[in-house]
């Protein structure tokens, strides 16, 4: 049978100062890149400047998305937490009996 895998017992020992047959491959992370997505206007100011800034991710590696991701999560939760809130009476409807 013609295995890729060699017999264990004739793997080449370290100690005896044979070289590794098998070397891990090595994996460099790629550079940032848009992904393409697009960004469709909501009409909505501050839901809008959240969409524009998740535009930031595309020059950052991974590791930096995280900041950017939490910073939109707490704008669009201030916005739709802004929604729920009661308006003020106007003025002209404060002294209306």
């Amino acid at each position: 049978m013609n295995d890729s895998h060699p017999d264990p017992d004739q793997v080449p020992d370290q100690a005896a100062g044979v070289p590794e047959v098998w070397d891990e491959p090595s994996y460099e992370p790629a550079a940032p890149a848009p992904l393409g997505v697009p960004r469709t206007p909501t009409g909505n100011a501050d839901v809008d400047a959240g969409l524009d800034r998740l535009a930031d991710v595309d020059h950052l590696t991974a590791d930096g998305h995280i900041e950017v991701y939490e910073d939109v999560h707490r704008g669009l939760r201030d916005a739709l937490t802004a929604l729920d809130a009661r308006p003020e009476p106007s003025p002209s409807n404060r002294h209306r009996s």
